[in-house]
């Protein structure tokens, strides 16, 4: 008898351990991320052939000519689809507006409940590709520039972070939260790679001296 009862003991707790390893496997992760960008030694790698260009004039700028948020599916545009993604537990409504949930904003480290306390950054500012070579583009190109959910260009943060940001590169403001400065100095170099967009001196000074402690 007694072996009898080790032995239902043992597949009692077997089985118990794989109910634990399944909820692990199967809960929702903390958050979801953007694209993952390159790693840092690509970004390494290409900073080494950017020859520094002087950034072009804002002349002739205006947000309208990088049309967002564009509708991505049905009722839910590119706004929505990135606060879906960004949190946890995100709850939308027939419109796709997010009346719940919770994101954690990874510039600040600061956590929120509700989606007006947050802003979609362009990491990479509509300004700022502009100066750096966006303004020649056509609307049409600079449409799927604003609306990128391909590269690391879109994140929900904290609302008047970004707003602090503005439309400030790597030089001038970098994440206070230092443990994602690597990252976002990554998801920069990633995005300015892809389509083209030129860095001035201080920027890729920047961006290097980032980058060579990660």
């Amino acid at each position: 008898m007694p072996a009898v009862y080790a032995r239902r003991a043992g597949v009692l707790a077997a089985t118990a351990t794989l109910a634990a390893l399944t909820s692990l496997v199967t809960a929702p992760a903390a958050q979801a991320a953007p694209p993952t960008p390159i790693s840092a030694s690509a970004a390494r790698a290409y900073l080494a052939t950017v020859t520094p260009k002087a950034e072009g004039s804002s002349s002739g700028y205006s947000r309208d000519l990088f049309p967002h948020w564009s509708t991505v599916s049905g009722s839910c545009n590119t706004r929505e689809t990135v606060l879906k993604r960004d949190g946890v537990n995100v709850v939308t409504d027939s419109s796709c507006a997010s009346v719940s949930g919770r994101w954690y904003s990874e510039y600040d480290g600061a956590t929120w409940t509700a989606a007006s306390d947050l802003d979609i950054d362009h990491v990479v500012a509509l300004s700022e590709a502009w100066r750096s070579g966006a303004s020649s583009w056509t609307t049409a190109k600079r449409q799927q520039f604003a609306n990128d959910l391909t590269r690391p260009q879109l994140i929900a943060v904290t609302d008047n972070v970004n707003q602090a940001k503005g439309d400030l590169d790597p030089a001038e403001w970098m994440p206070s939260r230092s443990a994602y400065r690597c990252t976002y100095a990554r998801m920069w170099v990633h995005v300015k790679q892809y389509w083209g967009l030129s860095m001035d001196a201080a920027e890729k000074s920047a961006l290097v001296n980032t980058l060579s402690g990660c």
